[in-house]
């Protein structure tokens, strides 16, 4: 069976790592199900590479092609700071309603990490993807639009801003905030997880985040109620008998409780911002970003990703760290059914790892270890899937 699959190479390290990992998981298909299934890939332009040959960084005809599609895979794409164009894979995931960003977090056995036990830490993150602050509404420090909406703002809603402020809207919705919490309560009884946490500033931010809060907790209540149980019904003394229990953390307690409890959180649901803040730290707990995956998806399309940046200063160079790339694309074998070849990647990548024959930045986290090219990595990766 062929498995058809739009790729999109990405900026910076990008063409280093597709390099290195393309024939890696076409190996790992081929291995897995002895040739019986096949990735068939077709390349889409999005970023520099586009921008070099059609003058746009996210032409029409990709977005046409994702328009119909249903899996996607892409490396790291370049967003400027404070200038120029908007995040093209925050572009992405509102033009096709990716509501859902999930980002599992777990260690690999060697890799010297930031914590004591990171062995504990074993998380899913789920990231509402579309609201929130990465709506894009802000204007810019003394322009007319700014100015409006400050003098709109104190003289109808008794505000004092000061006339130079720039400014943002935060918008969040019940319908929003409740399908990204059903998806993550569903994720936790499909894999029979004990717990789903709803993160957020609810205590500041009351009819925001505090409504993430309320309106979580009442998609457990209303649409899994045989399937949950809250934490406040467990300590009063209710026996959650197997239920999923629905716990909720203030964002800034939640960094604290993954560094010193990572044992008693295995899904969170929250908010943009919050999510993006939370995945990094916990890619940091069990080795930083290049051992990061992660999914963008709607209810059609899912476009795996890096999760990491271009960095920009490494491209071209063949020192680049493939595995968020090889472990976001073993996430997308699992959403398509080829399971035994996800499992190959994941076994492989955890072999390099064992043999400490890494890339450089792996090697400065592992006692001993020898680094090795971009390159030369994706080929011990192939020596190691060969070999199975």
């Amino acid at each position: 069976m062929k498995h058809k699959i739009y790729w999109i190479e990405g900026d910076g390290i990008g063409a280093d790592i597709w390099k290195a990992a393309m024939p890696v998981i076409n190996a790992a298909v081929k291995k897995a199900y002895d040739g019986k299934e096949e990735i068939v890939w077709q390349e889409l332009l999005a970023g520099e590479k586009a921008f070099a040959q059609t003058g746009k960084h996210l032409p029409k005809e990709t977005l046409e092609t994702l328009k119909t599609a249903e899996v996607a895979i892409k490396g790291p794409l370049a967003t400027p700071v404070g200038t120029g164009i908007r995040s093209l894979t925050v572009a992405m995931r509102q033009a096709f309603d990716l509501y859902a960003c999930i980002r599992p977090v777990k260690w690999y056995k060697g890799i010297i990490a930031a914590v004591r036990r990171p062995e504990n830490v074993n998380m899913t993150i789920f990231r509402e993807n579309t609201e929130d602050v990465y709506s894009g509404i802000e204007f810019a420090a003394n322009t007319e639009e700014a100015k409006k909406l400050v003098k709109f703002l104190n003289e109808n809603f008794n505000k004092n801003l000061k006339a130079e402020c720039a400014v943002g809207i935060k918008p969040m919705t019940e319908f929003g905030c409740k399908r990204l919490v059903r998806r993550a309560i569903q994720y936790a009884v499909k894999n029979n997880l004990p717990s789903v946490t709803l993160v957020h500033k609810g205590n500041i931010m009351k009819f925001t985040e505090g409504a993430f809060q309320k309106w979580g907790y009442e998609v457990a209540a209303q649409e899994f109620p045989g399937q949950t149980i809250t934490e406040q019904e467990v300590r009063g003394g209710a026996d959650p008998q197997g239920k999923i229990i629905i716990k909720d953390r203030i964002a800034d307690a939640m960094f604290q409780e993954a560094l010193l409890r990572p044992e008693e959180y295995s899904v969170i649901a929250t908010t943009n911002l919050n999510g993006d803040y939370l995945s990094d730290a916990l890619a940091a707990q069990v080795g930083g970003l290049g051992m990061a995956p992660g999914v963008n998806m709607s209810d059609r399309l899912a476009i795996f990703e890096a999760t990491h940046g271009t960095a920009p200063t490494a491209a071209g160079k063949d020192i680049a760290n493939p595995c968020s790339l090889l472990l976001s694309a073993a996430m997308m074998l699992e959403h398509i059914g080829l399971e035994k070849a996800a499992c190959a990647v994941q076994t492989a990548i955890q072999n390099c790892i064992d043999k400490k024959t890494v890339t450089q930045d792996l090697a400065k986290e592992i006692e001993n270890a020898k680094a090795v090219s971009c390159s030369g990595f994706g080929k011990l990766l192939l020596q190691e899937i060969d070999s199975m």
